[in-house]
């Protein structure tokens, strides 16, 4: 039995990778010329990617990175530009044109976790005795290719979240009919009738279970795919910045999600 493909954990940034990222950086300060020492941008980006991937602090990045300050200070520029979400949709427009986005089966959800520091976008933890948290609202294609993103506190119900983060989805969304209709997949907490109705106007046939209702056993011809949403989530989580949140500034932890995505994307193109 063929086995599947799989990648390497990816602690460096590899070249048909930085070809995309280095046209959107700007020019590169020469070296030898006056003023600070120069680290180049490859190997900045590789110590944000390894902040991303450990979930160090900023200032214990080991120093073939550059100090932690110039790792912050290059993140920030680069989060102002607008880099990673740039580079989250050129990926995404590149997996679209490779592998086509699955949009047959499309599903959400959210994920919750800790933000110590607190700052915009987070709130009391209904799960966590009220500590303070963040929670990512996220749509995927069929095989869990990140569409959209919402962040907000973790205090917000998934039901105030459910149309905004599908109308966030950042590329073209096909309009859907007999021949190629679309079904969104969410989970009991987005069983509310404004919701349902939210989705179907959106052209959607719907898979959400009803609370308090038993699944039935058998009897489906499709099984609804809610399953890579949460996947996708599993992924991101293994990004130690994302399972922890200690960005005070949203934009900041957007970014941080951004990049995550952005490698996601890759993988799911060179496994083709």
């Amino acid at each position: 039995m063929a086995t599947k493909p799989t990648l390497k954990t990816i602690w460096h940034i590899p070249d048909p990778l930085w070809k995309k990222i280095k046209p959107l950086l700007g020019k590169e300060k020469r070296p030898g010329t006056m003023g600070r020492p120069v680290v180049p941008f490859r190997v900045v980006f590789n110590g944000i990617l390894y902040v991303l991937r450990t979930g160090c602090q900023w200032q214990h990045a080991p120093q073939i990175f550059g100090s932690g300050s110039t790792l912050h200070r290059r993140f920030q520029q680069w989060r102002r530009r607008g880099v990673f979400t740039r580079l989250w949709r050129l990926l995404l427009r590149e997996y679209d044109a490779k592998r086509g986005i699955r949009w047959l089966w499309q599903a959400l959800d959210s994920a919750m976790t800790k933000a110590p520091l607190g700052g915009t976008a987070t709130g009391k933890n209904p799960t966590d005795r009220a500590k303070s948290g963040t929670k990512r609202h996220i749509v995927t294609d069929q095989r869990g290719a990140p569409l959209s993103l919402c962040v907000t506190g973790a205090n917000r119900h998934d039901k105030r979240m459910a149309l905004p983060v599908v109308d966030a989805i950042t590329v073209p969304r096909p309009a859907p009919d007999a021949e190629h209709p679309q079904h969104m997949c969410g989970d009991k907490g987005y069983d509310f009738d404004d919701v349902r109705e939210g989705f179907v106007e959106r052209g959607y046939t719907v898979h959400i279970p009803q609370r308090g209702v038993e699944p039935k056993r058998g009897g489906r011809k499709r099984k609804a795919k809610r399953w890579v949403v949460e996947r996708t989530h599993s992924w991101l989580n293994r990004h130690r910045r994302l399972l922890v949140r200690w960005e005070k500034n949203d934009k900041n932890y957007v970014a941080l999600v951004h990049f995550a995505f952005s490698i996601q994307l890759y993988r799911l193109i060179v496994l083709g």
